[in-house]
């Protein structure tokens, strides 16, 4: 028995923690997704040439409880713009006194440059509570796989630091891709975490080795070769992938070709590099549309919106400032309580069932169907 095992004592296989939605509704302060705080910088990481981690505190210094693999909307003022982007939480829930968000300087991103050349110990940045379903209560399992490329690497580094915080020895296997092994994210990181938890392996495909001569991983794309090689019971395992949009596809499209069922496997929705999408285009309808009125219950401010029109656009229209950045019901963002009234709403994923049971709504996808009053 080697040193690691002898420190180790595994968690039983029924041990589901991280999985349990209650672990992470037990630790800290509830940071409502369309309520904004004022975070304040610790610490920058550089963790490869173009891609640094930004550690934060609330303002107030209060912990914070989310699930591992969400996101926060962060805003700032960039060259007299309000600018909005949606960031996974890299750090886990299991530190809730420190939030971070892991960002890639994007040529041409508005908010990933600004980020980069800005932010520094005790700047301060503006964000929404996290939000986002990308998470491994999502679906318990025993046995996950863990799929991602370049900065899709976040949200999957935070389910499994959460992992190994709560002491557990989870059946982890963890493939990233990446352009060459230096822009190889949190590489040393995961690479000791695998030493924590014996049963946590992780493996690296780049597409090319670039300036690391050694470098003795496979080059090119992950292919099913790779993966049946690396993992052979993949097809019995959770899978949850994160990256870009083309990536995603592909691992899915492998997957597939592979026979895993694509009931057990789970991507983030939103593209990380991507800007503010519009919003979904209101239903094919030549008939004229009812108006209902939107009241605002704390500010007592009121608006109307055409039964074609979603409540977020509507609200814009006449001046009402709604938090929102996806705007195509899947970051969570512009999640509200509906106090009184209904709504059609079809969302992509931005929010869970327990939350639609407790009344809340994405505005951005839901349409009135009747007089309405928010608790906003």
């Amino acid at each position: 028995m080697n040193s690691v095992e002898r420190m180790f004592d595994p968690a039983p296989e029924a041990d589901d923690r991280l999985s349990n939605a209650s672990t992470w509704e037990s630790g800290g302060a509830l940071w409502a997704s369309g309520e904004q705080k004022t975070l304040t910088c610790c610490r920058v990481v550089d963790e490869t040439h173009d891609v640094k981690s930004f550690e934060f505190r609330v303002g107030d210094g209060s912990p914070v409880r989310f699930e591992p693999g969400q996101f926060m909307t962060v805003s700032a003022q960039v060259q007299g713009q309000s600018v909005e982007r949606c960031y996974t939480i890299s750090s886990p829930p299991t530190r809730p006194y420190l939030l971070s968000i892991t960002v890639k300087r994007v040529p041409g991103g508005t908010m990933s440059n600004w980020l980069h050349d800005n932010m520094k110990p005790g700047s301060e940045l503006r964000a929404y509570g996290p939000s986002g379903s990308f998470t491994p209560t999502a679906a318990p399992a025993a046995k996950s796989l863990y799929l991602s490329a370049g900065s899709g690497v976040t949200p999957l580094m935070s389910m499994t630091r959460a992992s190994i915080d709560l002491g557990l020895d989870r059946d982890i296997v963890f493939v990233h891709s990446a352009r060459t092994p230096a822009d190889i994210v949190f590489r040393k990181e995961l690479q000791r975490l695998t030493e924590l938890s014996p049963r946590l392996r992780t493996f690296f495909v780049c597409e090319g080795v670039g300036d690391e001569g050694g470098w003795s991983g496979p080059t090119g794309r992950l292919s099913l070769r790779l993966l049946s090689e690396w993992v052979p019971d993949y097809i019995e395992r959770e899978v949850f992938t994160c990256g870009p949009a083309g990536y995603m596809n592909a691992a899915r499209g492998l997957l597939r070709e592979g026979g895993h069922n694509p009931a057990r496997y789970h991507q983030e929705s939103f593209d990380i590099s991507a800007g503010v999408a519009p919003e979904p285009a209101a239903p094919a309808n030549d008939a004229p549309q009812a108006t209902f009125s939107v009241k605002l219950s704390r500010s007592s401010r009121t608006f109307t919106v055409n039964a074609a029109d979603t409540v977020l656009s509507a609200a814009r229209k006449a001046g009402v400032a709604i938090p929102s950045s996806c705007s195509q019901g899947i970051c969570g963002t512009c999640k509200t309580k509906v106090l009184e009234g209904t709504v059609d709403m079809n969302h992509n994923g931005g929010i869970r069932e327990r939350e639609v049971q407790k009344g809340f709504r994405l505005l951005c996808c839901s349409r009135p169907t009747s007089d309405l009053v928010l608790e906003l």
